[in-house]
């Protein structure tokens, strides 16, 4: 296949899932290896850019996801009842911040940093779906570890966790 027919078939496979797709699964469909695959569908990205198109791909994290050009939101929110963006309050925020920095974190290490019960912070994370459990801590009583999400780096528009700000020192 030629590189517009794998760009095509990128597309199709990204239009269909409606949802991310991990670079395996597209690289699958295509029959080419992952970094071939990344290859196209960045390309395919870069072509919507330079179209100026309705529709873009972004990357999260391994995944690719087709969505529409957040240029034309404005054009297209009056006529579809269209989800708010979640409004996060401050305590929320400290609490996401402390997962996303610290991740895989308990909920007694999110409350030792804080210095207050995290409880109803970390549930509307996770009603969010901005953070998840990834495991549990080998340690008496087994706490639930937190980490976060893919929704977590498409809300924030990161491609993955590198891009999360740099801390400053501690003086």
């Amino acid at each position: 296949m030629s590189i517009d027919e794998l760009r095509a078939v990128a597309e199709a496979v990204l239009f269909a899932a409606g949802n991310a797709v991990t670079v395996k699964d597209i690289s699958i469909a295509l029959g080419v290896d992952i970094n071939k695959t990344i290859e196209i569908v960045r390309g395919l990205m870069d072509k919507y850019k330079s179209e100026k198109r309705g529709i873009s791909v972004i990357e999260v994290g391994d995944s690719f996801q087709m969505c529409t050009n957040i240029e034309y939101f404005k054009n297209i929110k009056n006529i579809y009842d269209m989800p708010v963006k979640k409004q996060l309050s401050t305590s929320v925020l400290e609490t996401l911040a402390i997962i996303a920095y610290k991740q895989p974190v308990t909920r007694g290490m999110i409350e030792e940093i804080r210095g207050v019960n995290s409880d109803r912070a970390v549930n509307k994370l996770i009603e969010y779906n901005l953070v998840s459990e990834k495991g549990r801590l080998d340690a008496p009583g087994k706490p639930i570890l937190f980490g976060t999400t893919d929704e977590f780096l498409k809300y924030f528009g990161f491609t993955n966790l590198d891009m999360l700000p740099a801390l400053e020192a501690e003086e």
